[in-house]
């Protein structure tokens, strides 16, 4: 039995980079960094970054594109891929990469609201209020 699954939290380095193939599917690719921290021998904190590069095809590359924004955290879920090339110089070149398969953002940053949350908002932000409120000895049962 074998398993090649990858599962990351980060934050993305950059806004995500849609195109399309020549056959029109879309691929989508962006990168997320994620931090390890640890204390040394000495008592002192350390931490180190990792930078891993995602790419997500098809509908799940669409949302990533709309969604997605440089900073934000998000869940990945996916695939270790490495593909090869022959580079300009003639030199094969190697890149591992994670191919998306389940994504889920995370909190939006500043705390923007969803146009539902606003919709329950009167113009000066607060919350709306019912305009007759129901007693409960006006209840028939």
């Amino acid at each position: 039995m074998n398993l090649n699954k990858v599962m990351l939290i980060g934050n993305l380095t950059r806004d995500p980079e849609s195109k399309s193939t020549t056959t029109g599917r879309t691929v989508t690719t962006f990168s997320i960094a994620t931090n390890r921290m640890w204390t040394d021998q000495d008592g002192q904190k350390q931490q180190k970054t990792e930078f891993h590069n995602i790419v997500a095809w098809g509908k799940i590359g669409d949302i990533c594109a709309q969604y997605l924004k440089r900073g934000g955290l998000v869940y990945v879920e996916g695939r270790l891929e490495t593909r090869s090339w022959d580079g300009q110089d003639g030199v094969k070149r190697y890149k591992t990469e994670i191919v998306l398969e389940n994504m889920q953002m995370g909190p939006r940053a500043g705390g923007a609201s969803t146009q539902s949350e606003k919709s329950e908002n009167n113009a000066a932000g607060e919350p709306a209020k019912a305009e007759d409120e129901i007693n409960i000895e006006d209840i028939p049962f």
